[in-house]
């Protein structure tokens, strides 16, 4: 049991806005600020490189506090500075060539997308996009029946940006495993609201960021990266961390997935971004993950009976996001409305996932993303300032 007393304490910012926007960025709870605050001050007293040196337990226990929530080995973790990034970092350095196939699905997120269309043009691979099953999500039996001996990676979204949608992460990765096709998943929206287990999903490439459900900082994000598959990724980029200068013309990549990162970094971020996992682990991910759970689909349910409102979730499994229209009013209005009234929301736009909205018609969705610090009291109050929209 999580004790919502305690974890709204921890969080005071509960006392001074209903925070719906977590799928943006969440509210960081004290012991990250306090850490954040920690490593500023150090800075601004003794220095940046003798601020680092202080937090240097610290800055160790990012990599084992992840490996510990990801169910993962410390040297396969690697501090970036941002999800995209992150994904970045891992798809650039992809030996990919005309004829190759990648396989991605309508849920992708438009950076990765974008990437995906840039690489495509440069190196002459083909995208292929697996359907969607009667629920919305990622239809497996389609996606083995796509796999060719071309077939090269199966990059996809865990859980999508506009929406609540869990896509079955675990059954594609025995696929990627059976046929032996390297498997990149996106899981910026799922680490922090639901278990995400590297082992039993199966992904060799995982990214993901601080700001959103794991209530770490801005301006920080994560990458896993499978040691049996480090040597098959060439970083698109290096520098005195993630490579030693050996000889004139010689060099050695970092050992692990240090080799993706880069020596300047935010480091109070890191500190932050690494007590922020460190805090979600002490609460359980299992029981954010039903709490999250429940009281998004209590959210779903109340908007779903008011007239007018129509939810857009699909999925057979759903999370904390929750997508929603309501007649006659543009959704960024809406967003602006309960902004009045210190309710936080975010809109998704088409742009931000092309391929899923407008095959369903959708320009633009308004975004309730409940976390497990919130209440059933603050969903009737959501829903009360809804019927007045």
């Amino acid at each position: 049991m999580i004790d919502i007393d305690q974890v709204r304490s921890d969080t005071p910012s509960c006392a001074n806005v209903l925070h719906f926007n977590n799928a943006g960025s969440s509210l960081m709870p004290r012991p990250v600020f306090d850490a954040l605050q920690r490593v500023l001050r150090d800075e601004n007293e003794v220095g940046g490189y003798e601020a680092e040196r202080r937090a240097q337990e610290d800055i160790q226990a990012f990599y084992s506090e992840f490996a510990a929530l990801l169910n993962a080995k410390p040297d396969e973790i690697a501090f970036v500075e941002n999800a995209t990034r992150a994904w970045d970092m891992a798809f650039y350095g992809l030996h990919l060539e005309p004829g190759d196939r990648v396989i991605t699905h309508a849920s992708e997120y438009a950076s990765n997308y974008l990437a995906l269309l840039q690489q495509s043009r440069r190196l002459g691979f083909e995208i292929d996009l697996v359907p969607s099953d009667q629920t919305g999500q990622i239809d497996v039996a389609a996606l083995e029946a796509m796999i060719t001996p071309r077939t090269r990676l199966i990059a996809i979204t865990h859980v999508p940006t506009q929406g609540g949608l869990v896509n079955p992460a675990a059954e594609v990765g025995a696929i990627a495993k059976k046929h032996g096709v390297l498997y990149l998943l996106d899981a910026c929206q799922s680490v922090g609201q639901i278990a995400v287990d590297v082992e039993q999903i199966g992904c060799d490439i995982l990214s993901g960021t601080g700001r959103k459900f794991l209530r770490g900082p801005r301006g920080t994000g994560f990458l896993y990266v499978r040691q049996s598959i480090l040597d098959r990724i060439d970083p698109p980029f290096i520098d005195l961390l993630s490579a030693k200068w050996t000889g004139t013309d010689s060099y050695e990549l970092a050992p692990g997935a240090k080799r993706f990162e880069n020596w300047e970094s935010y480091v109070a971020g890191r500190v932050g971004l690494m007590e922020a996992v460190r805090y979600a682990r002490s609460i359980g991910l299992a029981n954010i993950e039903t709490r999250v759970t429940t009281l998004a689909q209590d959210l779903r349910d109340a908007l779903g009976a008011i007239d007018g409102v129509s939810v857009h979730d699909l999925g057979a499994r759903k999370c904390g996001i929750v997508t929603f229209t309501k007649d006659g009013i543009d959704p960024k209005g809406i967003a602006d409305a309960l902004r009045a009234s210190q309710i936080n929301v975010s809109v998704s736009p088409v742009t931000c996932a092309r391929l899923d909205m407008d095959a369903r018609g959708l320009n633009a969705l308004t975004r309730a993303s409940v976390h497990y610090f919130n209440t059933h009291d603050e969903i009737g109050h959501f829903v009360n300032a809804m019927k007045q929209v």
